[in-house]
């Protein structure tokens, strides 16, 4: 957003007219008053996320006309009591009148305009010297921090698919009550701020693409597993491109170690697989301090937000397997059949102890699906679970990957467990739900698709016979059909920012397009770049000396919209879909 438009928004909050009740009406005597009795959690969350001067300063004269009708604003005080005081509150009453307001308040995902196609194609010497340039940022913030980061970011307008129904969904389905405290209050003082076009606008700029720019207030800057194992397969494809010169390899070879090590030594964590007990090493995607990198202030600030407990996670143990193998680690670790974890976790299969509670993509048919999160050797169980397609897709990849290994072809089991997870995403693509944003948990229609190409990368890489065993149906080749139609003629023929046409990109190279389907992605990264380097629109970005601005990588719905990226995630998906996509202009 240009200064000026941001400085107009600003002044029209700080001076209009309250329509109705504010936020800070409804629940300052509720949870701020000193003789307010009740559990503590709320009172505390409240005074943290919500009570905070800035988002006051935003909030306070952003009233909502609906909560006029005296019926409707006291039915909000009453969820908000009960919430704070009753031993075993009914969710579903809670939460009905916020959820009333939410659909009151319609919103869209984001759906750019149709584009004219480009005609200028990128010159190879150009795509190489890119592609130098995102390597010698990653290796540059290696050097810095002694690890590539990346950032957390709350928006607080939430996530454009969950409204009512979706959130009397998760109040039912998560477990923890800190959790369910933070998606009730983050979603009440969601209606406020979509209420307001103003202050929705300052919190939540408009862009360009389907990917979010992280331009929020807030940065979290933070490690983990699954970050790490991410920046290693980007390092690694630079050192396949044979574009690296002979200073960079040695320092390239000792991040890619460093981080797998931190992979599978440092995040590792015991565990037991629910129904046979059976031990098995996973890895947890936030190490606590000093491992996670975040500050004692933040630390804290995610307890009190509701994040206390962090367990292991499916994606994670999948990603850092991955990438451990394509660097050819010799490990104990990775002898472990995850095929025999991970159907314990299936649903319709032998999860009986994990089923998914926030089940807010039930559109769905999630039989065949693996659930998200692992319960920890001490028993402590997620803050509820669900399911996400993409986490899928690199559950089969590195099963393709350990194939001999894991003695799948062996194991009448474990091959059960992938053609159920194979005929899962053939369900998903057949339907073509894989393109609605209401089908993902964690990620964007965009990232599933460049995430399928590396899995279809993997499972190419099989014997024929194998590939024939294991998908009869070939339902391997009409996925890729129904995923290279959508990311050329829908994503890639719209108005893009250079996140979207990077996952667009690796999904084509890897999927074996023709290259000049690439011609758009390519000309969108040829101009985006420098764009981190430029002078920055208002709020500012994380970092300004990056070849290009963070975006949404993945996310959470609840118990707001929080935004995983960060200038290096951007750099290293540019990296790894020119590297791909080079490889494929010269065959």
């Amino acid at each position: 957003m240009p200064l000026i438009d941001y400085t107009r928004s600003a002044f029209r909050v700080l001076t209009q007219r309250a329509a109705g009740p504010t936020l800070y009406e409804l629940c300052d005597p509720l949870l701020l008053a000193p003789d307010t009795a009740g559990e503590s959690h709320l009172q505390r969350f409240y005074r943290v996320a919500l009570a905070h001067p800035a988002l006051r300063l935003i909030l306070r004269r952003a009233g909502l006309p609906h909560l006029r009708d005296s019926s409707w604003c006291n039915a909000v005080r009453q969820s908000i009591l009960a919430a704070r005081d009753e031993p075993h509150p009914d969710w579903q009453r809670i939460g009905r009148p916020v959820a009333d307001l939410l659909d009151k308040l319609p919103q869209h995902s984001p759906r750019p305009a149709h584009v004219a196609p480009p005609t200028k194609a990128i010159p190879l010497p150009r795509i190489e010297h890119l592609i130098r340039e995102c390597a010698a940022h990653l290796l540059t913030s290696y050097r810095t921090n002694d690890f590539i980061p990346a950032y957390a970011a709350f928006n607080l307008t939430g996530d454009p698919d969950m409204r009512g129904r979706e959130l009397l969904t998760a109040l039912d389905g998560l477990h923890a009550r800190t959790y369910k405290h933070a998606t009730l209050m983050f979603n009440l003082a969601r209606a406020f701020i979509l209420g307001n076009p103003d202050a929705a606008a300052l919190i939540s700029p408009s862009w360009t693409g389907v990917a979010e720019p992280m331009w929020s207030p807030v940065q979290i800057r933070h490690r983990s597993a699954y970050y790490d194992a991410f920046f290693a397969e980007a390092l690694m494809d630079y050192l396949d491109s044979g574009l690296s010169p002979i200073q960079d390899q040695t320092p390239v070879h000792h991040a890619i170690r460093q981080m797998i090590h931190f992979c599978l030594e440092t995040s590792r964590e015991r565990v037991r697989a629910p129904e046979s007990g059976r031990p098995f090493d996973v890895i947890t995607a936030l190490a606590p301090p000093p491992h996670s990198r975040l500050s004692q202030f933040f630390w804290q600030l995610k307890h009190d937000l509701g994040f206390g407990l962090y367990v292991p996670d499916c994606d994670t143990t999948a990603c850092a397997f991955s990438a451990a193998t394509k660097f050819n680690v010799t490990h104990p670790l990775l002898d472990q059949p995850l095929p025999d974890f991970y159907a314990e976790y299936q649903v319709a299969h032998e999860n009986r102890r994990n089923p998914p509670t926030v089940t807010i993509n039930d559109h769905l048919d999630l039989s065949g699906g693996v659930v998200t999160w692992i319960e920890n050797l001490a028993s402590d169980r997620p803050c509820g679970n669900d399911l996400d397609p993409t986490l899928n897709l690199d559950i089969l990849e590195v099963s393709f990957l350990n194939y001999e290994r894991w003695r799948i072809g062996q194991d009448p089991r474990r091959q059960r467990t992938l053609r159920e997870i194979i005929r899962f995403q053939s369900r998903l693509v057949d339907t073509g739900t894989f393109a609605d944003p209401r089908s993902h948990i964690y990620y964007l229609p965009e990232l599933y698709c460049a995430y399928f190409g590396r899995c279809y990368e993997a499972f190419t890489s099989l014997p024929s016979a194998t590939r024939a065993a294991l998908d009869p149906d070939r339902d391997f080749e009409r996925i890729r059909h129904h995923v290279l139609v959508y990311v050329r003629d829908e994503l890639l023929a719209r108005d893009t920012n250079v996140f979207d046409a990077a996952l667009g990109l690796l999904a084509l190279a890897k999927l074996n397009a023709e290259p000049a389907a690439f011609t758009p992605a390519l000309a969108c990264i040829e101009a985006a770049f420098g764009e981190g380097r430029r002078p920055l629109a208002f709020p500012p970005t994380p970092l300004t000396s990056a070849p290009f601005k963070a975006y949404e990588w993945n996310k959470m719905k609840t118990p707001t919209r929080i935004l995983i990226g960060g200038p290096e995630v951007t750099s290293a998906f540019v990296l790894s879909a020119l590297v791909h996509a080079r490889k494929r202009m010269l065959r």
